[in-house]
């Protein structure tokens, strides 16, 4: 007997070495050290840390502040990724559960007859003719079964597949928190542009009301001029058209205020209505630069490439997860209870019953499909590592843009705001040589005109300075906090 076990021992012993062997060799990646890092970004040669300060430091507007609140309370693509997370808590609960053994109460019934001519109707019936058992051992037919106790399974995965599967779990899980933090990120920055849109689209508006005012003002001394004879109608003509441009803008603005406040809303959580905001933009209101640092320090700091990392690694997980299934897995299952033929005796003392049952199982036949879903497994993770460089590449791409835009746009603000004043002046000028005869009318619209265009222009300049310093709190992983 002693020699059988030890035969034994040793047969499984070769058959785990050759599964092992056979095992197929695949290149997977196991994390992100390797990956090459830029210096600098782009035309930016700060390598000071990064700082990226909670969003309710960052922007000064008390009334964009209210609208992020809640909208982080109210979107529902956040509660949707929250669910998302509740998700990956429960799969990480589960997966914990099934390293240890499961524990089954159970109570069954049921009755047997068994045929005179059959091996379990022939013993029983030379069994109840016995003088060796008592009254109540004597078997009847049909034969009733009762039994009640406890019955537990277990899966040791000791080649790591089970607790391989937890790791997967538990890196999916941080990966959905940080999925969640991304979209605060993103329901942060898109809420304060299109808040920012629409002071800009007020700005304007207010703009164009003002030359409506102006314009409607010169009308009326143009048609004087007109009965004085000083003047054509031909003018005058031009002078109403011009009037007519500037109301039809004027109701292009109203129409795109009502679009991005419908769009705001939305973002918000919340039906159609009036948004309340400041009444124009104004630069005193941007936010400070923040310090962007070195590229690597992305990788703590944007949550999307965190979650990127993470996928990795639960990906690494899987693999180590699908190798375990080539090696011989073993298995305990036991059960104690009570089991008897008679109610009567059911729970008696003698009636208690336990079984036990251990067992090792490999893949033979299969084998070929769990090589399979290794593979598989293996180019999910080289999927997911692509998909992590693929992020980061964007990231510092992201910052590089958003640094040069807020430089850029910060210089043209600059430009615009001269170039306003000078048409301001050229407007009051050509109005003194109209009245006085030496300018043409002709170059009074052409002044009037121009100060709009530039005034307009201004005033998209200044949007575009909001939309880069909201663009790069967000690149550099601002936004969630």
């Amino acid at each position: 007997m002693k020699n059988l076990s030890t035969l034994f021992i040793i047969n499984l012993l070769l058959l785990v070495l050759f599964i092992v062997g056979c095992a197929p060799q695949l290149s997977i990646v196991e994390n992100t050290s390797k990956i090459n890092h830029p210096k600098t970004f782009y035309h930016h040669q700060d390598t000071a840390a990064q700082t990226t300060p909670i969003w309710r430091n960052y922007f000064k507007d008390k009334k964009l502040i209210a609208l992020i609140d809640t909208a982080i309370a109210l979107n529902l693509d956040l509660r949707e990724a929250e669910q998302r997370l509740y998700m990956a808590s429960s799969q990480l609960r589960l997966s914990k559960q099934l390293m240890y053994p499961s524990i089954h109460a159970a109570v069954s019934t049921g009755v047997n007859r068994f045929s005179e001519y059959s091996m379990d109707g022939v013993g029983n019936f030379d069994t109840n003719r016995s003088t060796n058992i008592r009254e109540d051992q004597r078997i009847p037919n049909p034969v009733p079964d009762y039994y009640a106790g406890v019955i537990t399974g277990w899966e040791t995965g000791v080649f790591g597949k089970l607790r391989n599967r937890k790791r997967a779990a538990y890196n999916r899980f941080l990966s959905s928190a940080e999925a969640k933090h991304y979209y605060t990120t993103q329901l942060v920055a898109e809420v304060s542009r299109l808040y920012y849109e629409l002071l800009a689209l007020d700005t304007e508006l207010e703009i164009l009301r003002k030359n409506i005012a102006l314009q409607e003002r010169a009308l009326e001394i143009i048609a004087i001029q007109k009965q004085s004879g000083r003047i054509t109608e031909l003018a005058v003509k031009q002078f109403e058209a011009q009037l007519y441009d500037f109301k039809a803008l004027e109701a292009t603005k109203i129409q795109q205020i009502v679009e991005v406040e419908n769009a705001l809303n939305t973002l918000v959580g919340r039906f159609p209505q009036r948004v309340f905001r400041k009444d124009t933009i104004d630069v005193i209101d941007l936010p400070e630069q923040i310090k962007t640092g070195v590229p690597a320090q992305l990788l703590s700091n944007r949550p999307d490439i965190k979650e990127a990392e993470l996928n990795l690694l639960a990906s690494v997980n899987d693999v180590k997860a699908a190798k375990a299934n080539l090696y011989p897995n073993i298995s305990i299952d036991a059960r104690v209870g009570y089991n008897a033929f008679a109610t009567s005796l059911w729970f008696n003392p003698a009636s208690a019953a336990f079984g036990l049952l251990g067992g090792i199982m490999a893949p033979a036949l299969n084998r070929g499909a769990v090589v399979n879903d290794l593979r598989l497994s293996a180019i999910a993770n080289n999927q997911a590592y692509i998909q992590f460089q693929k992020r980061y590449i964007k990231a510092v791409e992201e910052v590089s843009t958003e640094l040069s835009r807020l430089k850029n746009y910060s210089t043209i603000v600059a430009i615009k705001s001269d170039e306003v004043r000078t048409l301001k002046e050229a407007v009051d000028i050509s109005n003194e040589l109209f009245l006085t005869g030496y300018a043409t009318y002709m170059e009074v619209l052409l002044s009037r005109q121009n100060r709009l265009i530039a005034e307009l222009a201004l005033t998209e300049a200044q949007k575009q300075q909001f939309f880069a310093a909201i663009n790069l709190y967000k690149a550099v992983g601002g936004g969630w906090r």
